[in-house]
Protein backbone atom coordinates (compact mmCIF):
# COMPACT_ATOMS: atom_id res chain seq x y z
CA UNK A 1 0.00 0.00 0.00
CA UNK A 2 0.87 3.89 0.12
CA UNK A 3 3.44 4.97 2.43
CA UNK A 4 0.56 7.29 4.99
CA UNK A 5 2.24 10.48 4.07
CA UNK A 6 1.60 10.18 0.43
CA UNK A 7 -2.14 9.65 1.05
CA UNK A 8 -2.79 13.28 0.73
CA UNK A 9 -0.57 13.37 -2.06
CA UNK A 10 -2.25 10.78 -3.69
CA UNK A 11 -5.59 12.11 -2.73
CA UNK A 12 -4.70 15.56 -5.03
CA UNK A 13 -3.09 13.43 -7.61
CA UNK A 14 -6.21 11.75 -8.32
CA UNK A 15 -8.25 14.99 -8.54
CA UNK A 16 -5.41 16.18 -11.04
CA UNK A 17 -5.96 13.05 -12.98
CA UNK A 18 -9.32 13.71 -14.09
CA UNK A 19 -8.40 16.82 -16.59
CA UNK A 20 -5.11 15.14 -17.33
CA UNK A 21 -6.23 11.62 -18.35
CA UNK A 22 -9.71 12.91 -20.14
CA UNK A 23 -10.63 10.44 -22.92
CA UNK A 24 -13.66 9.37 -24.53
CA UNK A 25 -15.58 5.64 -24.10
CA UNK A 26 -13.09 3.16 -26.00
CA UNK A 27 -15.03 0.75 -28.35
CA UNK A 28 -14.35 -2.25 -26.23
CA UNK A 29 -15.47 -1.10 -23.03
CA UNK A 30 -19.78 -1.68 -23.64
CA UNK A 31 -20.75 -2.60 -20.76
CA UNK A 32 -24.00 -1.38 -19.20
CA UNK A 33 -24.89 0.39 -15.88
CA UNK A 34 -27.31 -3.00 -15.56
CA UNK A 35 -24.40 -5.26 -16.40
CA UNK A 36 -22.23 -3.96 -14.08
CA UNK A 37 -24.36 -3.81 -10.42
CA UNK A 38 -24.83 -7.35 -12.11
CA UNK A 39 -21.34 -7.81 -12.13
CA UNK A 40 -21.33 -6.37 -8.99
CA UNK A 41 -23.90 -7.73 -6.97
CA UNK A 42 -21.41 -10.14 -4.78
CA UNK A 43 -18.93 -7.69 -4.00
CA UNK A 44 -21.73 -5.52 -2.47
CA UNK A 45 -23.88 -7.84 -0.68
CA UNK A 46 -20.67 -9.97 0.75
CA UNK A 47 -19.42 -6.13 2.18
CA UNK A 48 -16.52 -7.98 4.36
CA UNK A 49 -12.60 -8.73 2.87
CA UNK A 50 -9.31 -9.60 4.11
CA UNK A 51 -6.33 -7.44 3.13
CA UNK A 52 -2.99 -9.52 3.07
CA UNK A 53 0.38 -7.71 2.83
CA UNK A 54 3.46 -10.28 2.82
CA UNK A 55 6.70 -9.64 1.51
CA UNK A 56 10.36 -9.75 1.85
CA UNK A 57 9.27 -6.67 3.83
CA UNK A 58 8.02 -8.94 6.35
CA UNK A 59 11.62 -9.48 7.51
CA UNK A 60 13.12 -6.62 8.39
CA UNK A 61 9.50 -6.13 9.93
CA UNK A 62 9.35 -2.54 10.34
CA UNK A 63 6.80 -1.20 7.86
CA UNK A 64 6.63 -2.46 4.11
CA UNK A 65 7.72 0.80 2.63
CA UNK A 66 11.30 -0.06 4.67
CA UNK A 67 13.17 0.25 1.50
CA UNK A 68 12.21 3.45 0.69
CA UNK A 69 11.54 4.62 4.37
CA UNK A 70 15.33 4.00 5.07
CA UNK A 71 16.67 4.58 1.81
CA UNK A 72 17.88 0.65 0.98
CA UNK A 73 20.31 -0.27 -1.83
CA UNK A 74 19.17 -3.60 -4.07
CA UNK A 75 21.91 -5.50 -2.77
CA UNK A 76 21.59 -3.96 1.07
CA UNK A 77 18.15 -5.34 0.29
CA UNK A 78 18.64 -8.31 -1.06
CA UNK A 79 19.69 -9.91 2.47
CA UNK A 80 16.27 -10.57 2.74
CA UNK A 81 15.90 -12.42 -0.47
CA UNK A 82 18.87 -14.75 0.13
CA UNK A 83 16.96 -15.86 3.69
CA UNK A 84 13.18 -15.59 2.96
CA UNK A 85 11.84 -18.81 3.96
CA UNK A 86 8.38 -19.05 5.65
CA UNK A 87 8.77 -22.42 7.33
CA UNK A 88 5.30 -22.24 8.85
CA UNK A 89 3.22 -20.99 6.13
CA UNK A 90 0.12 -22.56 6.15
CA UNK A 91 -2.69 -21.40 4.20
CA UNK A 92 -5.42 -23.57 5.45
CA UNK A 93 -5.41 -22.03 8.39
CA UNK A 94 -4.87 -18.17 7.09
CA UNK A 95 -8.48 -19.32 5.45
CA UNK A 96 -9.91 -21.00 8.32
CA UNK A 97 -9.20 -17.23 10.25
CA UNK A 98 -10.70 -15.62 7.52
CA UNK A 99 -13.53 -17.49 7.23
CA UNK A 100 -14.57 -17.33 11.31
CA UNK A 101 -14.19 -13.72 11.37
CA UNK A 102 -17.02 -13.19 8.64
CA UNK A 103 -14.60 -12.33 5.98
CA UNK A 104 -16.14 -13.14 2.63
CA UNK A 105 -13.34 -12.16 0.20
CA UNK A 106 -9.25 -12.03 -0.14
CA UNK A 107 -7.01 -10.06 -1.70
CA UNK A 108 -3.57 -11.04 -1.55
CA UNK A 109 -0.25 -8.70 -2.45
CA UNK A 110 1.35 -11.18 -5.27
CA UNK A 111 3.66 -8.22 -5.83
CA UNK A 112 4.33 -5.40 -4.02
CA UNK A 113 6.38 -2.13 -4.73
CA UNK A 114 9.73 -3.50 -3.65
CA UNK A 115 9.19 -5.69 -6.75
CA UNK A 116 9.49 -9.22 -5.48
CA UNK A 117 6.71 -11.35 -6.70
CA UNK A 118 5.28 -14.48 -4.37
CA UNK A 119 4.35 -17.16 -7.49
CA UNK A 120 6.50 -18.73 -9.99
CA UNK A 121 6.71 -15.79 -12.29
CA UNK A 122 8.63 -16.56 -16.04
CA UNK A 123 9.49 -12.82 -16.59
CA UNK A 124 11.72 -12.66 -13.35
CA UNK A 125 14.43 -13.89 -11.44
CA UNK A 126 12.91 -11.93 -8.46
CA UNK A 127 10.57 -14.36 -7.05
CA UNK A 128 9.61 -16.83 -4.13
CA UNK A 129 10.80 -20.20 -6.15
CA UNK A 130 14.64 -18.40 -6.27
CA UNK A 131 14.68 -18.23 -2.37
CA UNK A 132 15.27 -20.57 0.56
CA UNK A 133 11.54 -21.31 0.39
CA UNK A 134 11.80 -22.33 -2.98
CA UNK A 135 8.27 -22.88 -3.93
CA UNK A 136 5.02 -21.06 -5.44
CA UNK A 137 2.87 -19.33 -2.54
CA UNK A 138 0.38 -18.39 -4.49
CA UNK A 139 -1.30 -21.69 -5.90
CA UNK A 140 -1.99 -23.26 -2.07
CA UNK A 141 -3.06 -20.10 -1.24
CA UNK A 142 -5.74 -19.88 -3.96
CA UNK A 143 -6.98 -23.32 -3.28
CA UNK A 144 -6.89 -23.08 0.37
CA UNK A 145 -9.56 -20.00 0.67
CA UNK A 146 -11.48 -21.40 -1.91
CA UNK A 147 -12.10 -24.25 -0.25
CA UNK A 148 -13.53 -22.02 2.73
CA UNK A 149 -15.75 -20.59 -0.14
CA UNK A 150 -13.54 -17.42 -0.21
CA UNK A 151 -13.22 -15.42 -3.33
CA UNK A 152 -10.32 -14.59 -4.73
CA UNK A 153 -8.41 -11.04 -5.24
CA UNK A 154 -5.21 -9.96 -6.07
CA UNK A 155 -2.93 -6.95 -5.04
CA UNK A 156 -0.52 -6.00 -7.57
CA UNK A 157 1.79 -3.22 -7.57
CA UNK A 158 2.17 -1.14 -10.50
CA UNK A 159 5.27 0.51 -8.88
CA UNK A 160 8.59 -1.75 -9.20
CA UNK A 161 11.68 -0.33 -7.10
CA UNK A 162 13.84 -3.45 -8.62
CA UNK A 163 12.88 -3.78 -12.06
CA UNK A 164 15.66 -2.13 -14.05
CA UNK A 165 13.47 -0.41 -16.76
CA UNK A 166 10.94 0.73 -14.36
CA UNK A 167 12.00 4.88 -14.06
CA UNK A 168 13.32 6.46 -11.27
CA UNK A 169 11.25 9.29 -10.13
CA UNK A 170 10.50 11.17 -6.63
CA UNK A 171 9.34 8.07 -4.27
CA UNK A 172 12.15 5.31 -6.09
CA UNK A 173 14.14 4.60 -2.92
CA UNK A 174 17.40 4.31 -5.01
CA UNK A 175 16.94 7.04 -7.66
CA UNK A 176 18.93 10.26 -7.43
CA UNK A 177 17.66 12.87 -5.70
CA UNK A 178 18.27 15.93 -8.26
CA UNK A 179 15.45 15.53 -11.23
CA UNK A 180 18.16 16.74 -13.42
CA UNK A 181 20.50 13.00 -12.55
CA UNK A 182 17.50 11.15 -12.33
CA UNK A 183 16.10 12.37 -15.79
CA UNK A 184 20.36 11.34 -16.58
CA UNK A 185 20.24 7.86 -15.10
CA UNK A 186 16.46 7.20 -16.65
CA UNK A 187 18.24 7.10 -20.23
CA UNK A 188 19.08 3.77 -19.72
CA UNK A 189 15.45 2.50 -18.45
CA UNK A 190 13.12 1.79 -20.80
CA UNK A 191 9.01 2.38 -19.78
CA UNK A 192 8.01 0.47 -22.52
CA UNK A 193 9.66 -2.26 -21.42
CA UNK A 194 8.68 -2.16 -18.33
CA UNK A 195 4.94 -1.45 -19.87
CA UNK A 196 5.01 -5.04 -21.39
CA UNK A 197 6.40 -6.61 -18.12
CA UNK A 198 3.49 -5.57 -16.20
CA UNK A 199 0.99 -6.93 -18.85
CA UNK A 200 3.17 -10.18 -18.91
CA UNK A 201 2.88 -10.58 -15.24
CA UNK A 202 -0.75 -9.78 -15.10
CA UNK A 203 -1.63 -12.40 -17.90
CA UNK A 204 0.44 -14.92 -15.49
CA UNK A 205 -2.01 -14.12 -12.49
CA UNK A 206 -5.30 -14.27 -14.68
CA UNK A 207 -4.93 -16.89 -16.39
CA UNK A 208 -3.08 -19.22 -14.07
CA UNK A 209 -5.20 -19.77 -11.15
CA UNK A 210 -8.15 -19.89 -12.16
CA UNK A 211 -11.35 -17.41 -11.60
CA UNK A 212 -9.89 -13.77 -9.64
CA UNK A 213 -12.52 -11.84 -8.77
CA UNK A 214 -10.48 -9.00 -7.27
CA UNK A 215 -7.73 -6.96 -8.75
CA UNK A 216 -6.29 -4.20 -6.71
CA UNK A 217 -3.64 -2.17 -8.49
CA UNK A 218 -1.55 0.27 -6.52
CA UNK A 219 -0.99 3.10 -7.18
CA UNK A 220 -0.54 6.05 -9.96
CA UNK A 221 0.86 9.84 -8.36
CA UNK A 222 0.80 11.16 -11.84
CA UNK A 223 2.68 14.41 -12.33
CA UNK A 224 6.34 15.37 -13.52
CA UNK A 225 8.01 13.89 -10.81
CA UNK A 226 5.44 10.72 -10.79
CA UNK A 227 3.76 8.20 -12.77
CA UNK A 228 0.15 7.70 -14.11
CA UNK A 229 -2.03 6.39 -16.61
CA UNK A 230 0.50 6.96 -19.49
CA UNK A 231 3.53 5.50 -17.72
CA UNK A 232 1.38 2.14 -17.02
CA UNK A 233 -0.66 2.31 -20.38
CA UNK A 234 -3.30 2.15 -18.58
CA UNK A 235 -6.18 1.94 -20.87
CA UNK A 236 -4.70 -1.40 -22.83
CA UNK A 237 -3.54 -2.56 -19.42
CA UNK A 238 -7.49 -2.32 -18.26
CA UNK A 239 -8.27 -3.78 -21.55
CA UNK A 240 -6.10 -6.97 -21.23
CA UNK A 241 -7.59 -7.18 -17.35
CA UNK A 242 -11.05 -7.43 -19.29
CA UNK A 243 -10.76 -9.45 -21.29
CA UNK A 244 -8.70 -12.18 -19.65
CA UNK A 245 -11.28 -11.85 -16.79
CA UNK A 246 -14.43 -10.98 -17.56
CA UNK A 247 -16.16 -11.04 -13.99
CA UNK A 248 -13.48 -9.00 -12.36
CA UNK A 249 -13.62 -6.13 -10.37
CA UNK A 250 -11.05 -3.35 -10.75
CA UNK A 251 -9.70 -0.91 -7.85
CA UNK A 252 -9.71 3.06 -9.03
CA UNK A 253 -5.88 3.45 -8.66
CA UNK A 254 -4.64 2.95 -12.82
CA UNK A 255 -5.43 7.09 -13.06
CA UNK A 256 -8.68 6.87 -14.94
CA UNK A 257 -10.35 8.15 -12.34
CA UNK A 258 -12.49 10.27 -14.75
CA UNK A 259 -13.78 7.16 -17.06
CA UNK A 260 -16.46 5.11 -16.12
CA UNK A 261 -14.86 1.99 -17.73
CA UNK A 262 -11.12 1.92 -16.03
CA UNK A 263 -12.30 1.37 -12.52
CA UNK A 264 -15.05 -0.22 -10.96
CA UNK A 265 -14.92 1.08 -6.85
CA UNK A 266 -13.27 3.68 -4.90
CA UNK A 267 -10.72 2.85 -2.44
CA UNK A 268 -10.37 5.57 0.01
CA UNK A 269 -7.26 4.39 1.99
CA UNK A 270 -6.54 4.33 6.12
CA UNK A 271 -9.38 6.78 6.22
CA UNK A 272 -14.03 6.99 6.70
CA UNK A 273 -15.77 8.80 4.63
CA UNK A 274 -18.47 11.46 5.95
CA UNK A 275 -20.83 9.85 3.68
CA UNK A 276 -21.19 7.59 0.54
CA UNK A 277 -18.89 8.74 -1.73
CA UNK A 278 -20.56 9.87 -4.99
CA UNK A 279 -18.69 11.04 -8.49
CA UNK A 280 -20.97 13.58 -10.66
CA UNK A 281 -23.52 13.34 -7.73
CA UNK A 282 -24.05 9.67 -8.26
CA UNK A 283 -23.30 7.48 -5.57
CA UNK A 284 -20.58 4.57 -6.54
CA UNK A 285 -19.20 1.58 -5.22
CA UNK A 286 -16.32 1.83 -2.26
CA UNK A 287 -14.27 -0.25 -0.17
CA UNK A 288 -11.96 1.21 2.38
CA UNK A 289 -8.89 -0.58 3.44
CA UNK A 290 -7.97 -0.52 6.49
CA UNK A 291 -5.21 -1.73 9.14
CA UNK A 292 -4.88 -3.46 12.36
CA UNK A 293 -2.25 -0.75 13.60
CA UNK A 294 -0.12 1.78 11.89
CA UNK A 295 2.01 -0.62 8.94
CA UNK A 296 0.26 -2.85 6.61
CA UNK A 297 3.46 -5.19 6.12
CA UNK A 298 4.22 -6.92 9.55
CA UNK A 299 5.50 -4.66 12.02
CA UNK A 300 6.85 -6.07 14.95
CA UNK A 301 6.99 -2.86 16.95
CA UNK A 302 4.19 -1.18 16.10
CA UNK A 303 1.44 -0.47 19.06
CA UNK A 304 -0.95 1.20 17.65
CA UNK A 305 -3.59 -1.53 17.38
CA UNK A 306 -7.23 -0.89 17.43
CA UNK A 307 -9.33 -2.86 19.63
CA UNK A 308 -12.02 -5.43 19.18
CA UNK A 309 -14.40 -2.71 19.09
CA UNK A 310 -13.45 -0.17 17.33
CA UNK A 311 -13.02 -2.53 14.32
CA UNK A 312 -16.33 -3.93 14.99
CA UNK A 313 -17.60 -0.82 14.97
CA UNK A 314 -15.87 0.60 11.35
CA UNK A 315 -17.23 -2.56 9.50
CA UNK A 316 -21.00 -1.14 10.97
CA UNK A 317 -20.37 2.37 9.79
CA UNK A 318 -18.68 1.64 6.61
CA UNK A 319 -21.89 -0.68 5.93
CA UNK A 320 -23.93 2.14 6.96
CA UNK A 321 -22.81 4.01 4.23
CA UNK A 322 -22.90 1.70 1.58
CA UNK A 323 -19.28 0.29 1.50
CA UNK A 324 -16.84 -2.49 1.96
CA UNK A 325 -13.86 -3.08 4.48
CA UNK A 326 -10.70 -4.45 3.25
CA UNK A 327 -9.04 -5.51 6.42
CA UNK A 328 -5.38 -6.37 6.70
CA UNK A 329 -3.43 -8.45 7.91
CA UNK A 330 0.56 -8.52 7.33
CA UNK A 331 1.94 -12.03 8.25
CA UNK A 332 5.14 -12.48 9.57
CA UNK A 333 8.67 -13.57 8.05
CA UNK A 334 7.86 -17.11 9.28
CA UNK A 335 4.24 -17.10 7.69
CA UNK A 336 1.76 -17.09 10.63
CA UNK A 337 -0.17 -14.30 11.26
CA UNK A 338 0.69 -12.15 14.31
CA UNK A 339 -1.19 -12.99 17.37
CA UNK A 340 -2.34 -9.67 18.19
CA UNK A 341 -4.14 -9.83 14.31
CA UNK A 342 -5.42 -13.48 15.50
CA UNK A 343 -7.17 -11.88 18.64
CA UNK A 344 -9.09 -9.40 16.78
CA UNK A 345 -9.97 -12.22 13.81
CA UNK A 346 -11.54 -14.19 16.73
CA UNK A 347 -13.34 -10.68 18.39
CA UNK A 348 -14.33 -9.88 14.95
CA UNK A 349 -15.92 -13.55 14.47
CA UNK A 350 -17.53 -13.80 17.22
CA UNK A 351 -19.63 -10.82 16.78
CA UNK A 352 -20.28 -11.30 13.11
CA UNK A 353 -21.27 -15.19 14.06
CA UNK A 354 -25.10 -13.92 15.79
CA UNK A 355 -25.02 -10.63 14.01
CA UNK A 356 -23.71 -11.15 10.32
CA UNK A 357 -27.14 -10.78 8.90
CA UNK A 358 -27.29 -6.96 9.71
CA UNK A 359 -23.95 -6.60 7.21
CA UNK A 360 -24.34 -9.18 4.42
CA UNK A 361 -26.75 -7.80 2.12
CA UNK A 362 -27.04 -4.44 4.27
CA UNK A 363 -26.86 -0.90 2.82
CA UNK A 364 -27.62 2.74 4.13
CA UNK A 365 -30.60 3.01 5.81
CA UNK A 366 -33.33 4.27 3.48
CA UNK A 367 -33.45 8.56 3.71
CA UNK A 368 -37.13 8.17 5.76
CA UNK A 369 -35.39 6.87 8.62
CA UNK A 370 -33.97 8.74 11.00
CA UNK A 371 -30.22 7.48 12.89
CA UNK A 372 -31.37 7.16 17.21
CA UNK A 373 -28.82 9.06 19.44
CA UNK A 374 -25.72 6.76 19.72
CA UNK A 375 -26.58 4.13 17.16
CA UNK A 376 -25.42 3.27 12.86
CA UNK A 377 -28.37 2.18 11.17
CA UNK A 378 -28.35 -0.72 8.32
CA UNK A 379 -30.76 -2.16 6.05
CA UNK A 380 -31.50 -4.86 3.85
CA UNK A 381 -33.63 -4.18 0.94
CA UNK A 382 -33.99 -7.70 0.27
CA UNK A 383 -35.73 -8.51 3.59
CA UNK A 384 -36.89 -5.14 4.38
CA UNK A 385 -35.07 -5.28 7.86
CA UNK A 386 -33.57 -2.76 9.80
CA UNK A 387 -30.55 -3.00 11.59
CA UNK A 388 -29.94 -0.33 14.63
CA UNK A 389 -26.72 -1.02 16.15
CA UNK A 390 -26.58 0.43 19.52
CA UNK A 391 -22.68 1.80 20.04
CA UNK A 392 -23.53 3.56 23.96
CA UNK A 393 -26.41 1.25 25.66
CA UNK A 394 -29.03 3.67 27.26
CA UNK A 395 -31.16 3.52 30.47
CA UNK A 396 -34.19 0.89 29.33
CA UNK A 397 -35.19 3.17 26.61
CA UNK A 398 -34.45 3.75 23.42
CA UNK A 399 -36.58 6.96 21.27
CA UNK A 400 -36.76 6.50 17.33
CA UNK A 401 -38.10 9.76 16.50
CA UNK A 402 -40.63 9.42 13.95
CA UNK A 403 -41.06 5.87 13.38
CA UNK A 404 -44.33 5.33 13.84
CA UNK A 405 -46.25 2.72 11.51
CA UNK A 406 -42.83 1.86 10.29
CA UNK A 407 -42.33 -1.75 12.08
CA UNK A 408 -44.52 -4.41 13.29
CA UNK A 409 -41.60 -5.91 15.14
CA UNK A 410 -38.47 -5.50 16.65
CA UNK A 411 -35.93 -7.82 18.53
CA UNK A 412 -32.37 -8.01 19.89
CA UNK A 413 -30.66 -9.93 17.24
CA UNK A 414 -27.75 -11.86 19.25
CA UNK A 415 -30.73 -13.86 20.67
CA UNK A 416 -33.72 -13.48 19.19
CA UNK A 417 -35.16 -11.75 22.29
CA UNK A 418 -38.62 -9.35 21.81
CA UNK A 419 -38.66 -5.92 22.36
CA UNK A 420 -41.30 -4.30 23.43
CA UNK A 421 -42.29 -0.87 21.98
CA UNK A 422 -44.53 1.80 22.75
CA UNK A 423 -45.92 4.75 20.36
CA UNK A 424 -45.91 7.86 21.21
CA UNK A 425 -47.64 10.15 18.60
CA UNK A 426 -44.85 9.64 15.33
CA UNK A 427 -42.60 8.71 17.72
CA UNK A 428 -41.69 5.29 19.09
CA UNK A 429 -39.93 4.42 22.57
CA UNK A 430 -38.21 0.86 22.72
CA UNK A 431 -38.43 -0.99 26.19
CA UNK A 432 -34.81 -1.94 26.51
CA UNK A 433 -33.37 -4.53 29.25
CA UNK A 434 -31.42 -2.44 31.87
CA UNK A 435 -27.72 -4.13 31.16
CA UNK A 436 -26.81 -4.51 27.91
CA UNK A 437 -26.57 -8.00 26.51
CA UNK A 438 -24.14 -10.26 27.99
CA UNK A 439 -20.68 -10.55 26.28
CA UNK A 440 -21.90 -8.40 23.12
CA UNK A 441 -19.46 -5.82 21.95
CA UNK A 442 -22.34 -3.89 19.73
CA UNK A 443 -25.39 -5.15 20.36
CA UNK A 444 -28.02 -4.73 17.50
CA UNK A 445 -32.02 -4.50 17.28
CA UNK A 446 -33.57 -5.81 14.27
CA UNK A 447 -36.90 -4.48 13.25
CA UNK A 448 -39.19 -6.01 10.76
CA UNK A 449 -40.46 -3.26 8.77
CA UNK A 450 -44.30 -2.44 7.62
Amino acid sequence: MKKNVFVLVLGVALVMSCFASAQERPAWAKETKEEKEKRMAWWTHDRFGMFIHWGLYAQPARHEWVKHNEKISDEDYGKYFERFDPDLYNPKEWAVRAKEAGMKYVVLTAKHHEGFCLWDSKHTDYKVTRTPYGKDLLKPFVDAFRAEGIRIGFYYSLIDWHHPDFPYDGIHPNGPKDPDERRKANESRDIKKYQQYLKDQLTELLTQFGRIDELFLDFSYPGEDGKGYKDWDSENLIRLIRKLQPGILIDDRADLNDTDWGWDFKTPEQTMPVEWPSVNGQRVPWETCQTFSGSWGYHRDEATWKSVRQLTVMLIEVTSKGGNLLLNVGPTARGVFDSRACERLAGMGKWMAYHSRSIYGCTQAPDGFQVPENCLLTYNPDTRRLYIHVLEWPVSVLHLNGYKDKFKYAQLLNDASEVRYRVDGDNVTLRLPVLQPNDVEVPVIELFLE
